[in-house]
């Protein structure tokens, strides 16, 4: 090994023999930085920061060698149970730590900022252990907190207690915050509090808790798809209930009829608009709550939209100053979303944009929001006419479900106002003649209609453990889109921690955009089939959601189980 050059310190010596010892940068590159270190004075550390010539990980590896601190590559296995207990979970997540061992009277503790004195300090008080602290990634002590501190985990102790009807140890609330949180019995406290804050940590975007036999079970919709969590004994269902619907300001003695609530609260940092609903059935009150978040919910169009042709479609339609654009699919497809991320993208100050939806889900700034009340008599219908009267530029209507609305939306776009609205449809071509059954004459639907959208929502594979494989004659036979030729390989998830062992992990929006031309308009006005209408529309460019999901699969962003799971592959 090559001595440290020299003229530099003991400490930048440390970190020169890391970089050189680790091969992280190269010789010139080790070089060109000694130089400037000795031009400018300023430490080796400090100028792989300043010139972003490693990741935060390494930096962390090199800072915690130059100080004499161990550098770990952290993995959930390394940590000891016993060790877990002596500091609360919400400190843990704070700080960015996680115990490891006891060795004698110290407490080896993993850090993402070892070099924290207070938070050292501040351990060895509340333990009396000495803290010998060690370098680990943040993502690695994220990894190992969700590993050891999950739902499943966190829990179990709890519900064994309920089971046995003794009361377990006191344990420091998580970072969700509410008044009513210190009035109820401990055991049923942390119990919600873990459903909830694992919930979001897996990020579910519902929770259902259902009442069975024996046992209440949790599952959470994760993806689109509902995976089990965790039971809850017989004799906590109805204290878990109604301490959940405490929290949400509904009426814990009306157990006979449906009930609505919601609950705001704050968890690592974000604030969540939980939106919990309750249905009396065989058994008890199932509930199921819907996971909105303020701060990753409105998301823009070039974040939504991948396909750079869909993504010109959407500013096509949107670049218009009247007319109707329509969103359908069934529930759950991100109709909701790419609505909220259409009306951000035209918000301007000199607009007017009012929204009339059931519910509202997510509060823009600069537009007026109208919440449906169906039991004073403010319909959709109702609310509209008033708007009207309100001078608006753009109308976004949640959701077109009759004939009264429907004439509405249709009169608005085509006395200049630009109007967006959603519609269930399995579709883009089969709006028109769902429009038509409202009462929609043909002529005025195709004055007023811009373009149609239909989406899906697929699950994209697991960056983590997603690995290639040689498909089947029938999936090549499936994939296989004129003129380009199949590729060779396929990809798909193994599982792992990362996705909780599915093999996919998030999901991305697959659209089909019927563009109003002038000849489909004149499919409209001379009632012609929706098959014809659709050739006419893919004549004209427009890819089906079957080619779409097609490309997805063939680019490696999903599976073929997948698009099958959600596209109706016998479909053109």
């Amino acid at each position: 090994m090559k001595p440290a050059p020299p003229g530099i310190d003991e400490q930048n010596a440390v970190v020169f023999e890391g970089l050189r010892r680790q091969q992280i940068l190269s010789e010139e590159q080790i070089q060109e930085l000694l130089a400037e270190h000795k031009k400018t004075g300023d430490s080796l550390f400090h100028l792989l920061r300043q010139k972003e010539l490693v990741d935060e990980d390494t930096l962390l590896q090199l800072a915690a060698l130059s100080h004499g601190i161990e550098y770990i590559h952290l993995t959930p296995d390394m940590v000891e149970p016993a060790a877990l207990r002596l500091i609360p979970l919400e400190t843990a997540r704070r700080h960015g730590l996680i115990p490891l061992r006891v060795e004698g009277d110290t407490l080896v503790v993993a850090m993402s900022s070892p070099f924290n004195l207070s938070i050292r300090e501040q351990i060895s008080t509340r333990t009396g252990y000495q803290v010998r602290p060690v370098a680990a990634g943040t993502d690695a002590i994220r990894r190992a907190l969700q590993k050891h501190f999950n739902v499943e985990n966190l829990t179990r102790q709890d519900i064994v207690a309920m089971r046995l009807k003794g009361k377990p140890a006191e344990k420091e609330n998580t970072g969700i915050r509410h008044p009513s949180l210190k009035s109820a019995e401990a055991p049923v406290v942390r119990l919600v509090e873990s459903i909830l804050t694992g919930a979001i940590e897996n990020r579910a975007s519902d929770i259902h808790l259902e009442p069975q036999q024996p046992d209440m079970k949790v599952r959470y919709r994760i993806d689109g798809l509902l995976q089990e969590a965790l039971e809850i004994p017989s004799s906590a269902q109805r204290q878990v209930v109604s301490h959940i619907k405490v929290l949400a300001n509904m009426d814990i003695s009306e157990r006979r009829l449906p009930q609505d609530g919601h609950i705001a609260l704050e968890h690592g940092g974000n604030l969540y608009d939980l939106r919990v609903s309750s249905l009396p059935a065989v058994g008890g009150e199932k509930l199921v709550i819907r996971i909105l978040d303020s701060q990753t919910g409105l998301r823009s169009l070039e974040e939504l939209v991948s396909v750079p042709s869909d993504l010109e479609k959407f500013q096509t339609l949107l670049s218009n100053p009247y007319g109707m654009i329509l969103l359908t699919g069934p529930t759950g497809s991100g109709k909701t979303t790419t609505l909220y991320s259409m009306i951000q993208q035209i918000n301007r100050t000199e607009r007017n944009i009012v929204t009339v939806e059931d519910p509202v889900e997510y509060q823009i700034a600069g537009i007026t929001q109208v919440q449906v009340k169906p039991d004073i008599r403010l319909t959709f219908a109702s609310a509209l006419r008033s708007i009207l009267r309100q001078d608006p530029d753009i109308i976004l209507i949640g959701e077109i479900r009759d004939e009264e609305t429907a004439e509405i939306a249709v009169s608005a776009a085509q006395t200049g106002h630009l109007v967006l609205s959603t519609l269930h449809t399995n579709t883009a071509v089969g709006v028109i003649p769902r429009f038509l059954n409202l009462g929609t004459a043909p002529y005025q639907l195709a004055s007023a209609l811009l373009g149609v959208i239909t989406q899906r929502l697929l699950r994209t594979i697991c960056p983590h453990c997603k690995q290639s494989y040689k498909p089947s004659p029938e999936e090549m036979n499936l994939i296989a889109l004129e003129p380009a030729e199949p590729p060779a390989v396929l990809y798909r998830g193994a599982g792992c921690e990362y996705c909780r062992q599915t093999g996919y992990l998030g999901r991305t929006a697959v659209y089909e955009i019927l563009m109003i031309t002038p000849a489909i308009r004149h499919c409209i006005v001379s009632g012609a089939p929706e098959d014809d209408l659709k050739e006419q529309a893919i004549q004209e460019g427009m890819k089906t959601l079957k080619m779409r999901a097609v490309e997805a699969v063939q680019k490696g962003r999903t599976t073929v189980e997948e698009i099958l799971r959600v596209i109706d592959m016998r479909e053109k």
